[in-house]
């Protein structure tokens, strides 16, 4: 694994960019976006939002050209603002409409519903840009990131929009907690990382 470094403000249109690439054809995030031809300008903007936010937070990890990203969210932490939170939903109806931003906003509330009540830490965004996929990147960030958290003895969540990741997760100690079944019919997994024991 090459060296991984927290990301910063000036990080943002790279990992923007990385996570629009890394998630166009994703099974739940590309088709939350249905016009292809606009999917990655659209999809965008949800990026930058959340991975902006998500800077406030020394959480963000990247490898050093930012090819891959991993956004986690500290125990008490959020990963919006209530004002971020709020306008989302408008800036997306902006560059979509206002069914398909609905739409979107109806898949956050279905992940929110099913949150542990227990602290933790939430790997809530991970991806690497399609350029640079299938080097190990991506997994490299999580296992710097599980390395740290293993440190501060705090468990990890996530939800697992991939089917083809969970194996991956299952790797480093995730295992299946739930299941979501968003509108469209994607099965989304909700995986839970208990702290290493020494």
């Amino acid at each position: 694994m090459t060296s991984v470094r927290v990301a910063t403000s000036t990080d943002l249109d790279a990992i923007v960019t990385t996570f629009t690439s890394a998630f166009f054809h994703d099974p739940v995030w590309g088709p939350a976006f249905p016009d292809e031809r606009r999917r990655a300008e659209q999809a965008a903007v949800m990026w930058r939002v959340y991975a902006g936010s998500a800077l406030r937070y020394p959480w963000t990890l990247v490898t050093p050209e930012v090819e891959a990203a991993a956004v986690f969210i500290p125990p008490g932490g959020v990963e919006l603002t209530e004002e971020e939170a709020a306008g989302l939903e408008g800036r997306l109806a902006a560059v979509t409409d206002v069914g398909t931003a609905r739409a979107i906003m109806v898949v956050g509330e279905q992940f929110e519903a099913v949150h542990p009540t227990e602290p933790f830490f939430y790997l809530t965004i991970l991806g690497a840009h399609a350029d640079h996929r299938g080097k190990g990147l991506g997994m490299g960030l999580v296992a710097e990131g599980l390395a740290r958290i293993d440190a501060l003895g705090a468990p990890v969540y996530l939800e697992s929009t991939n089917p083809a990741n969970n194996k991956r997760y299952e790797s480093v100690g995730f295992v299946a907690r739930d299941e979501i079944v968003t509108a469209g019919g994607q099965v989304v997994t909700t995986m839970w990382r208990s702290p290493a024991t020494r």
